[in-house]
């Protein structure tokens, strides 16, 4: 039996405009879904509230709630905003500057003058200390201690609250960083420090060194959100186990996430990721790409047969993160985003009006119009069946604004101004779902559209138009699908190990001892999370490369056994994959050059979560539509047109295809579908929608 299969289970995805949460009770097999807005100046205040209306909704107390699973973009959100703590960087004595030298990469190279790199600790704060460790790990030269005594008094004169150690070659021998960490602790006690080794122990020092700063800056932040949340739940008499999502999808316990709090930048996301592939698997679709469009960002992620893609290294806002991510491109086009006009021309995103005040429309102090005021201007969400976070629609005080603020300057009708908006909107969303199938030698063509998110599900028709796309899957509970996936994720730990070795059976020794060295650090991982043997998993794989390129191929290697064990015939298998893998990536393979694993990972995983199928699904907020009915909306001319109107729970019942232009409606979201598009309900209470045009 798993100790973590609570009765009740709560997932919640907190948006920069919207908290969702999603609560499975495993007593009667009903899931309940609760849409709130957030609460940016502090997000546990949303989270209760809405575990407060999600129990009251399920007709469960707060004691009930066994597990809560934290989704959020908290971490994200500080580093965007620079809301973070002042930090001091400790590096080998020649190395404080690696952060501003970097890669030496420029995005325009056309430019005379390189772009600014941005910094997150000045030249002042950084810190260079008499000490080698050699690239095999061993000692060149030890450690300056007395220089460490003389920084701390620097550090506290600047009122340093948190510190990044990053030696060159930590990653082969942590000596070094350990010990100051253990110093700076006697020293400062009330600062927080990360290391390089725990953070990320894996070689190129601009990417480690960007990733240790992003973790010591970030520690601050999220312990003391962590903080809150506790004392909010034990007020609320609340006691369930807490678990944070991370970047890569799985689950991480408060002090792992309070400890590596950068495995946090994509948490949010990840969820919607998560839930994607398991629609994929429910439809047997092979190429899917995830559009999930919230109130302030889009977020785009594609499954190529069969798999999410993940990476070992993003960046956010140009600074590297060198940990496993689900792979996701964001950009600030959402339902909140604000449409106005720069030297003539109609701009939209990526600003957001965010939670507060919001669109115009939601009659909260909001001044600015939003994607979500232009589709309400133009008839497409109904202020009388519109009910998320329990927010009435003000479309008057939309046109007037947008009159004022783009119709006017533009010489354009309100109409046409709005429908623009929505233009400019859907293409910046087709631009990066184009950009990301391009950059993985993919055709739109070949994939199909899942839309989900508060405001996907009125674009996805023309976006997919502009993209050539001719199939989209409309998901059940697309406005909380994230919240979706994260009530399915599982406890997950990414371990490394460098190796740097010739991939071949002569490095069996090599890699045979990284093998074992991450198989009982996956095992003391799972063992601390109190999970038994039969809820556990551990897979392997290695970043290859040919000998010379700058980059890697993470290669799965699922030969390793379960004792952790290869021979000559696993490393030939490795070898096999790689090819093959290269080849898909970038269509040619090399097979007499020689090859190289740079590292050697493992994934824990510890099973807690349970597949809840949307069958089960029970939301008792209500039932838009009603009957099948006709909407007025309008036209870029300004002239009325009559579209049919249905809630999804008629269309579902009626069990067969329709022909659009149609509107069908849901709790949270509404679907627009265009002329010369067919749905057709699906297994599961999800819908597909297929191009009636020839190719």
């Amino acid at each position: 039996m798993n100790r973590h299969n609570a009765h009740v289970r709560v997932a919640v995805d907190i948006g920069g405009t919207f908290t969702d949460l999603h609560l499975h009770d495993g007593r009667s097999n009903k899931t309940f879904v609760w849409k709130t807005p957030s609460t940016p100046a502090d997000p546990s205040v949303g989270l209760l509230e809405g575990l407060h209306s999600i129990s009251e909704l399920a007709g469960i107390a707060l004691s009930d709630i066994g597990m809560i699973l934290h989704g959020s973009t908290i971490a994200t959100n500080a580093v965007l905003e620079r809301k973070l703590p002042t930090g001091a960087l400790i590096t080998t004595k020649g190395f404080h500057d690696v952060l501003e030298i970097g890669r030496h990469m420029r995005r325009d190279v056309y430019t005379l003058n390189a772009e600014s790199r941005p910094l997150l600790i000045p030249r002042h704060l950084r810190f260079g200390v008499t000490e080698r460790v050699k690239s095999d790990g061993s000692i060149l030269q030890p450690l300056d201690e007395a220089e460490i005594s003389r920084i701390a008094s620097q550090l506290r004169e600047h009122k340093v609250q948190t510190v990044a150690v990053v030696f060159l070659h930590g990653y082969r021998n942590p000596t070094h960083e350990q010990r100051v960490q253990a110093l700076l602790n006697d020293l400062l006690p009330d600062i927080t420090v990360a290391t390089s080794f725990d953070s990320s122990p894996e070689i190129r020092e601009f990417e480690r060194t960007s990733t240790t700063v992003l973790n010591a800056l970030l520690q601050p932040v999220i312990s003391s959100y962590l903080q809150r949340v506790d004392k909010r739940l034990q007020q609320a008499g609340i006691h369930a186990r807490l678990y944070l999502v991370q970047s890569n999808g799985g689950l991480a316990t408060p002090a792992d996430a309070a400890r590596l709090p950068a495995r946090l930048l994509l948490s949010g996301p990840a969820g919607g990721a998560t839930a994607m592939s398991i629609l994929a698997q429910r439809h047997n679709e092979a190429n899917l790409v995830g559009l999930d469009v919230g109130g302030t960002s889009s977020d785009i992620s594609v499954l190529t047969d069969g798999s999410i893609g993940e990476t070992q290294e993003s960046s956010i806002d140009g600074l590297p993160v060198r940990l496993p991510m689900v792979e996701i491109r964001t950009i600030g086009a959402g339902g909140g985003s604000i449409a106005r006009v720069e030297t003539g021309s109609l701009r939209v995103g990526p600003q957001s009006s965010g939670a507060v005040p919001g669109p115009v429309c939601y009659d909260r102090g909001g001044d600015q119009i939003t994607v979500t005021d232009a589709n309400a201007l133009l008839g497409l969400i109904n202020p009388d069946t519109f009910r998320t976070g329990g927010i009435t629609l003000n479309v008057h005080a939309s046109g007037n604004v947008l009159e004022e603020t783009l119709g006017t300057p533009l010489s354009l009708t309100n109409s046409a101004a709005a429908n623009g908006v929505l233009e400019v909107a859907n293409s910046h969303m087709a631009d990066a779902i184009r950009l990301s199938l391009f950059e993985k030698g993919a055709d739109p063509a070949d994939f199909a559209l899942a839309p989900f998110g508060g405001a996907a599900g009125l674009h996805a028709c023309a976006i997919a138009t502009e993209l050539g796309m001719r199939r989209i899957i409309f998901p059940a509970h697309a406005s909380t699908l994230s919240a979706l996936g994260i009530l399915q994720a599982n406890i997950r730990h990414d371990l490394s190990v460098a190796a740097l070795v010739p991939a071949h059976t002569d490095s069996l020794p090599a890699l045979q001892r990284a093998i074992k060295q991450l198989l009982t650090e996956c095992k003391d991982k799972l063992t601390d999370n109190e999970l038994y043997h039969e809820d556990c998993a551990i897979e392997f794989s290695g970043d290859m490369r040919y000998r010379g390129q700058a980059f890697e191929l993470t290669t799965p290697w699922p030969e390793v056994s379960a004792e952790g064990e290869i021979n000559e015939q696993s490393i030939l298998a490795l070898i096999e994959h790689f090819h093959t893998i290269h080849e898909q990536r970038f269509a040619f393979t090399a097979r007499h050059d020689p090859i190289e694993v740079v590292t050697v990972r493992a994934q824990a995983i510890g099973k807690i979560g349970g597949t809840v199928t949307t069958e089960t699904f029970h939301n008792t907020a209500g039932k838009p539509g009603g009957s099948a009915e006709n909407r007025q909306v309008l036209a870029a001319s300004g002239e009325n047109t009559t579209i049919p109107c249905i809630s999804r729970s008629d269309f579902l019942h009626r069990a067969q295809p329709v022909r659009g232009p149609l509107i069908i409606e849901e709790e949270y979201t509404v679907l627009l579908i265009a002329n010369g598009w067919t749905v057709t309900p699906l297994p599961g209470s999800d819908i597909l929608c297929t191009c009636n045009n020839d190719a």
